[in-house]
């Protein structure tokens, strides 16, 4: 009976935004809560999550496989697909987060763009900030969370780790790769990175 009653709602929810205009591709495969709430020309993929608390903007695109919680989408978003938006987020005015982005706690800037495996915790990210692919902040340290702050128009190369706390400032650049401990001024670049070995004619041992 419960899962009768559960399914009932979620028709009931799916009829009502597809009343209200919100563009669903296979809408028997979305799941709303009962106070999802969601502004004009939004498009929802298949197999989107809404948990509980959240507010999505108008013209915001949702792709497939993503799960979002407690969160505030503002204008002009685009998520996923494979996203997850966990509580304490707010995505701003035309900001995406794409595959396998995980953001907890934490304010991403208009036009900013974590775009491919990568988590940001616990931080604050300025306007047009661009992370890199498999960017991670580490946020905690066994005892307590830490934060990291990104200013505008900071540039982030791949596979970077960023050890809170932190704060990166305006137009700094971060090289592929660092493991970045320090504060970072202003229109600076940097790296940490150990110096390549090459031996030549190398043999692998032969069981």
């Amino acid at each position: 009976m419960k899962q009768l009653n559960l399914q009932k709602l979620q028709n009931h929810l799916r009829h009502k935004f597809l009343q209200m205009g919100v563009k669903m591709l296979g809408p028997e495969t979305i799941y709303f809560s009962k106070d999802t709430k969601i502004g004009k020309n939004v498009i929802i993929e298949p197999y989107v999550v809404f948990g509980e608390k959240v507010k999505i903007g108008n013209n915001v695109t949702i792709k497939s496989f993503s799960h979002l919680e407690n969160c505030k989408i503002e204008n002009k978003v685009e998520i996923g697909p494979y996203a997850r938006v966990r509580p304490g987020t707010i995505l701003k005015e035309g900001s995406k987060i794409g595959n396998f982005v995980e953001i907890k706690k934490s304010t991403l800037g208009k036009k900013s763009k974590v775009n491919h495996l990568t988590y940001i915790g616990d931080s604050v990210i300025g306007k047009s900030v661009n992370v890199g692919a498999g960017t991670i902040t580490c946020n905690y340290d066994g005892v307590k969370k830490n934060k990291t702050n990104i200013k505008d128009n900071v540039f982030i190369g791949s596979n970077s780790s960023l050890v809170a706390p932190l704060t990166l400032e305006e137009d700094s650049i971060i090289g592929a790769g660092s493991v970045i401990t320090k504060n970072v001024s202003k229109k600076s670049l940097s790296f940490t990175r150990s110096l390549q070995t090459e031996i030549k004619n190398y043999k692998r041992k032969s069981k």
